[in-house]
């Protein structure tokens, strides 16, 4: 109010033209309230004080209440009549251009080359990798998806949609806070506890929201809290620690020197979160997660490990790099946990995504009970959005227990990308060297990279997405691979080749002409140390007979944290 009397005081005819002492007799008079109605400035202020923010109980309303509020409003339209014929005077006030801000925005992405074209592809379930573009008859082979292991065609998983879909219809109805909490979803979290062996796991929409929620909620319940995430974080995880509010520091990516200094900053009763992911999606790089938990432990924080882009494809179950890290242990102990404390045991909460390597849709975290309980009351992503519906939720537990059990795909995929990398690295196609599945094609600029992707989809009917700022920096843009085991040589030597011609139609650099500038994010680098597979030669050799036979059909305990804890 005190902004508003000041802005009264010079714009106002009523103010201007009143003594202070005229001023204060209709104020003992309630009169002074009758006459600013008619301000143009304080009448509708005070309507709108009147109306939404001391409204009158209807226990205390009186037959005379009407009366007043019709001369009010009367009042309030007058007064809102003669502002608007005061501003209609005003020739140089204008309305904010808001179409030229955008076309602004979107003229400086076109020009930069950052701009982005969605193509239309349609996959086929019966004949994935295949798609179709707009015309049913135009097909393309895809090699960018992230369903890596072709769950989303998967039999098994269609029947059970299908079957539960007919029986509880399409939809959750609501909220689980509202429509109420079922079957699917607690079978689903025991699913995803049981899969990291914790103690607890909720299902929410997507990872983006998952990892919104879970960071965001942090921030809001601990004071002092402080957020270290590296750089090369997804977007959904530093969306988290924005709307955190925490303090936060950035550190070099996988750098566990810059990451110790920031970390011994602060004193070991500071409330902390290391937040990083396991595969880096358009790098292929991985974390060094064990020794991050080394530091966690050290300086008393949480770890936050993001497995969206290694759930379904490491570890001997699926489980992501985390249970990779203990390969031989979990594979005898199967669905138990080993005698030991292990790497997964060691981080503290795990998302994932169960839209990849599952097939279907939605994201999780898996953590200890109480933290499970903690963030199933607080967290408002997980309490204000509508549930997956039963038929989802379904599909996805059966996905996860077909995966668990199937290691061969995961061999077989990794198979394929060895083979894709061994053939580029031969025709000197630069593929960003990392120990992942991501197959990287570094180009360079935005303009090239999507000129190589255009010609790849229209001249060999092969679609692989290019990657530009702001996913990737300015000058490192490239095209992203993603072999599956459903990628047989066949289709590989169709893309390596196509590839090849490609580099050469458009005069790309090769790793000679990267090695003669001094080498770019590894590629042609003199300095750059090879790095070994996670998947070596070793574990490429198991079968599915080499797993413990209680993951073929295991009993999980449903979580009683899914629908909360009796007291």
């Amino acid at each position: 109010m005190e902004s508003l009397t000041k802005t009264s005081l010079r714009v106002c005819p009523f103010v201007k033209s009143h003594s202070s002492s005229a001023m204060k007799q209709l104020a003992k008079r309630s009169g002074l309230l009758a006459e600013a109605a008619h301000c143009p400035v304080m009448g509708p202020a005070i309507e709108a004080k009147r109306n939404y923010s001391h409204p009158s109980k209807a226990a205390c309303a009186q037959a005379t209440d009407s009366i007043t509020a019709t001369k009010i409003n009367h009042d309030a339209t007058a007064a809102a009549k003669a502002a608007a014929e005061l501003h209609s005077f005003d020739s140089n006030e204008k309305a904010t251009d808001y179409n030229g801000f955008f076309d602004n925005q979107l003229n400086k992405k076109r020009e930069d080359n950052s701009y982005r074209f969605f193509n239309n592809i349609n996959r086929l379930a019966k004949e994935f990798p295949k798609a179709h573009l707009q015309d049913e008859a135009d097909k393309v082979m895809v090699w960018c998806s992230n369903d890596y292991l072709g769950m989303g065609k998967n039999k098994e998983v269609f029947d059970q949609m299908i079957k539960t879909m007919e029986k509880y219809g399409v939809g959750a109805g609501g909220t689980r806070n509202i429509a109420g909490h079922n079957r699917h979803a607690i079978n689903l979290e025991s699913e995803v506890a049981a899969l990291h062996k914790k103690e607890g796991a909720l299902v929410f929409s997507s990872c983006f929201v998952a990892n919104d929620a879970v960071l965001s909620l942090f921030g809001k319940q601990f004071k002092d809290l402080v957020i270290f995430s590296d750089e090369l974080n997804h977007a959904s995880m530093i969306t988290g620690i924005r709307n955190s509010r925490a303090k936060k520091h950035i550190f070099k990516h996988n750098d566990l020197e810059h990451l110790e200094a920031q970390l011994a900053m602060y004193p070991k009763s500071t409330p902390k979160i290391i937040a990083f992911e396991s595969v880096y999606s358009m790098c292929g790089s991985v974390a060094p997660i064990e020794k991050i938990c080394d530091l966690a432990e050290k300086y008393g924080a949480l770890t936050f490990l993001d497995e969206v882009h290694a759930v379904g494809m490491y570890g001997p179950h699926g489980a992501g790099v985390a249970e990779h890290m203990d390969f031989k242990a979990h594979l005898a102990s199967g669905i138990a946990s080993p005698n030991y404390k292990t790497v997964m045991d060691r981080v503290d909460m795990i998302t994932g995504t169960l839209g990849k390597s599952f097939g279907v849709v939605g994201g999780y975290v898996a953590a200890n009970r109480s933290m499970t309980d903690w963030i199933r009351s607080f967290a408002p992503g997980f309490i204000f959005t509508t549930s997956l519906p039963p038929s989802v939720m379904a599909g996805l537990s059966t996905s996860i227990r077909i995966v668990r059990k199937n290691v061969e795909d995961r061999i077989n995929q990794q198979l394929n990308v060895k083979y894709v990398k061994d053939e580029f690295k031969r025709a000197g196609i630069p593929v960003i060297p990392n120990p992942s599945h991501i197959v990287p094609l570094l180009v360079g600029n935005a303009a090239d990279a999507k000129k190589a992707s255009d010609c790849l989809l229209d001249k060999y009917k092969i679609y692989v997405q290019a990657i530009n700022f702001p996913t990737v920096s300015t000058g490192e843009e490239r095209l992203r691979i993603t072999p599956s085991p459903h990628h047989d040589k066949q289709i590989c030597d169709q893309l390596i080749e196509s590839v090849d011609d490609l580099w050469r139609d458009l005069d790309l650099k090769r790793v000679k002409d990267w090695e003669n500038i001094g080498g770019h994010c590894g590629v042609g680098s003199a300095t750059h140390t090879p790095l070994e597979n996670l998947w070596t030669d070793e574990f490429l050799q198991l079968t599915n007979a080499d797993l413990n036979p209680n993951v073929l059909n295991p009993v999980v305990e449903q979580l009683e944290v899914s629908s909360g804890i009796k007291v």
